[in-house]
Parts: structure tokens; C-alpha cells; sequence
């Protein structure tokens, strides 16, 4: 069994700070191989940076401010990718005026690599979301979501694989039961699969048929309930044995750092989730020995 080593690290603001463990110089110098994965959820239309009076968020977040630190980070590691665990719709006036354009367009502009589907993206129906689709240059991922029957058939994939400096990340999409949570007729037929079930089978397809050295899940499922049979995070992680990384949403959970899960086969994941309104930007780094035995920092970056 190859080694998995997590290092977890507090929340900085765009720089490292080291507490102990293996620090961020000591990974690079060991390492031959760094992918950098920054992510999102739950940005809720949130195009403009919190007013400085704001009684919880003064003077946090916004897309240019976004745009920087993302640019700075590919800059210094260029083997960067970028994902949205979903609910990109729905919170401010310019998703009532423009229908989600200019969340896509800017989305596009920041060169997100793929999202998942958030409830609120189903906020305008399922015509409303397709409408959009040419203003979004970046992958829609979903494995538990069976469009199949809807206008959406095809434009949404299951998952995505991508490489990066010989490394091949494998990347798939888990979504919310809708039922409940959205009007039956926004989202039609779209069909609804355990996903958990689900994941088992999508994370082995990426680990043995696929060869991926890294597996990543964008789950809009939600951090942890006490409902024992409601799908989320934390038992994702424990009833699955692929997962390398859970990227989640819907629960709106400020994590200064991803939590370490054990999976079923006592092996471990980081489950992270950055809480709403692009407040913060998530940051993973995976180091590769020659081995490709894995090592990670995670840390919650203040936008």
C-alpha cells in the first residue's frame, strides 16, 4: 500500500506559516513532483468585495481580489488547478439581472478548470442554467445526477481527468438530493443516485482503470449531519477507499484547515471547505516522491 501522508496547516492569509510537522521548504525539497489545487464554494453571486461597515465580512472577499491571488499562485507553481463545489447562483442582484452571465464569464476569465452543481444552480430551471452554458469555459461535473432525460444531457460529465507535470488527477462531481430543495419543476427529470454508492464506483474507475495518482471529489453534500442516513462529507470519506480529496459545499463551514478523515480502509483524506460568498479561497498542495507516495498542506487563504 503506498504511504499517504497529510500535513495539515492553519488558515494564513496568502502565505504559508508552518506549526510544527513537516514545513512547506522541507516538502519542496524532498518532493519531485507539486500540484497546487485552490477551490471555492458556495460564492453565491458575490461579485464585489464586503463593505468595510459589514457586521461579519468587512472588506473580505471579490472576484479581482480572487483573480490576484490566484494568479500569484500559478505563478509560482504553474501545475495549479482551480474547481467550485457549487451554489455559483443565487445571493446578490447580479444573478436577478443577469441569470448567472456574469458569474460564468468571470469564472471563464479566472480559467476554472470544473465545478459541480449546487441547488441554487438550479434556481432559473433547468432552462435557465442551460442558457448560460456558452458563457462558461470550464467542466460541469456530476456523477450522482442523471441528466439524461433533460436539456442538459451531455453537457455535464461524470468526471474529468487531468495531468499536470506527469500526474494524473482525477476529478468527479457528487450533488445534494434535490427533492425538498428545489421546486420539481426546476429541475425536471434530472435523476437522483446515492452517492455514496456512487463515489465507490467512479473513485476505483479513476484509481484502476484510469490510473490516477491523485482522486478528488467536488461534493455538494454538505460537511456533517447528525441524520445518520443523510449523505455527507465526513461519511463520504469513511464508506469510500479511493478519495484523496474532498472539496465540499452546501453547509457553508469555515474550515481554518481540512479535516483528516480515515476511509474504510483506514487510509486518510482531507475534507476541506472554504465556507460561502469567496470569503476565502481553499489551498491543497500534493507533493510527489519518485514513488509518488503523496504528502499535502492544506490551508484556508483570507481573500
Amino acid at each position: 500500500m503506498e504511504r499517504r501522508e497529510f500535513i495539515s496547516r492553519t488558515a494564513a492569509t496568502s502565505a504559508f506559516i508552518g506549526l510544527g510537522g513537516l514545513s512547506f521548504s522541507s516538502c519542496q525539497s524532498t518532493a519531485k513532483k507539486h500540484i497546487t489545487i485552490l477551490h471555492t464554494n458556495d460564492v453565491h453571486s458575490h461579485i464585489d468585495p464586503f463593505p468595510a461597515h459589514h457586521s461579519n465580512f468587512p472588506n473580505l472577499g471579490g472576484l479581482a481580489r480572487r483573480a490576484t491571488l490566484v494568479a500569484q499562485i500559478r505563478n509560482e507553481n504553474p501545475n495549479t488547478l482551480l474547481f467550485d463545489a457549487g451554489d455559483i447562483f443565487q445571493g446578490t442582484p447580479y444573478f436577478n439581472f443577469y441569470g448567472g452571465e456574469l458569474e460564468f464569464k468571470i469564472m471563464s476569465m479566472l480559467k476554472y478548470d470544473a465545478t459541480t452543481l449546487g441547488n441554487h444552480d438550479f434556481d432559473n430551471g433547468l432552462e435557465g442554467l442551460y442558457a448560460q452554458l456558452p458563457h462558461a469555459k470550464f467542466d460541469f461535473l456530476s456523477a450522482n445526477y442523471n441528466f439524461s432525460n433533460t436539456l442538459m444531457d451531455g453537457h455535464v460529465k461524470p468526471y474529468k481527468t487531468y495531468l499536470r507535470d506527469g500526474v494524473k488527477i482525477g476529478v468527479f462531481g457528487l450533488g445534494i438530493e434535490l427533492n425538498g430543495l428545489v421546486s420539481k419543476d426546476l429541475y425536471k427529470e434530472t435523476g437522483y443516485l446515492n452517492p455514496i454508492e456512487v463515489a465507490q464506483d467512479i473513485s476505483r474507475t479513476l484509481k484502476v482503470e484510469e490510473k490516477c495518482d491523485i482522486i478528488v471529489c467536488l461534493s455538494h453534500m454538505g460537511y456533517q449531519y447528525q441524520n445518520l442516513q443523510k449523505p455527507d462529507d465526513l461519511k463520504l470519506a469513511a464508506q469510500t477507499e479511493h478519495i484523496d480529496l474532498i472539496i465540499g459545499g452546501h453547509t457553508h463551514t469555515f474550515l481554518d484547515k481540512p479535516t483528516i478523515a480515515k476511509n474504510k480502509n483506514d487510509r486518510q483524506v482531507l475534507v476541506n471547505q472554504v465556507g460561502c460568498f469567496g470569503i476565502n479561497l481553499g489551498r491543497i498542495d500534493f507533493y510527489l516522491d519518485e514513488q509518488k507516495n503523496i504528502s499535502t498542506e492544506g490551508t484556508s487563504i483570507t481573500v
